[in-house]
């Protein structure tokens, strides 16, 4: 019998956070103050990532630019970012599982300081009993973030589900042997998310909020 979860990580953009093309829209603009070419494909697929592969990936040739390209992205996505919240539905879905006495997480690319700004703006802080950004551990796929929830709440991995949009959630739980759920109306297709064994493809919010219950209670 499949033992029930008690820890549910979440990836915070694309995932919980409807912030993706606003991410795109402030990287294309810094990108183009330092005359750097980006498609929209291109900034879309590192999603997830923290800042400074980021800058790797897409900026390889101009490694001494990527202090201040970041600086702007991250000042433009901030004036820009003001009114972007979380899907419709989430809220109600976090609440419901709080409500279950699960212990709720949340593992992202962000930095600290942005993750603290946007759970601040969708006044989440109480409902998370950990959070992990990248700028104070190691970047997805690398599962030390999750090591380090899983210390902190004290779960094992088999007890615990990951949840985000992208490769990156999906490896660096596999990575642990921790149990995955992709959502796909992130950044990264269903056919990558397959790739990675998931639970389960949510389409929507309603749909996750279903599957996670039918975990809850197993």
């Amino acid at each position: 019998m499949q033992k029930p979860v008690e820890l549910i990580i979440f990836d915070w953009d694309g995932t919980l956070f409807d912030s993706v093309g606003q991410i795109v829209a402030s990287l294309q603009f810094a990108a183009q103050q330092f005359e750097q070419p980006l498609t929209d494909d291109a900034a879309k697929s590192i999603i997830g990532l923290g800042l400074p592969e980021v800058a790797q990936i897409l900026f390889p040739k101009v490694p001494e630019l990527h202090d201040d390209i970041l600086k702007c992205y991250g000042d433009h996505y901030i004036e820009h970012s003001k009114d972007d919240q979380w899907f419709a539905g989430v809220a109600e879905m976090l609440q419901d599982l709080d409500a279950q006495n699960i212990k709720l997480a949340v593992a992202t690319g962000k930095s600290r300081k942005g993750l603290d700004r946007v759970l601040g703006q969708t006044k989440s802080r109480d409902l998370f009993a950990v959070t992990r950004a990248a700028s104070e551990t190691k970047s997805k796929p690398n599962p030390l973030m999750l090591s380090e929830i899983l210390q902190y709440t004290g779960v094992q991995a088999d007890r615990a589900i990951m949840v985000g949009d992208t490769s990156y959630d999906l490896e660096m739980a596999k990575n642990i042997a921790m149990p995955r759920v992709g959502v796909s109306y992130g950044v990264h297709s269903v056919e990558v998310l397959k790739s990675f064994k998931p639970l389960s493809i949510a389409h929507d919010i309603a749909a996750l909020h279903h599957f996670l219950n039918t975990q809850v209670d197993a």
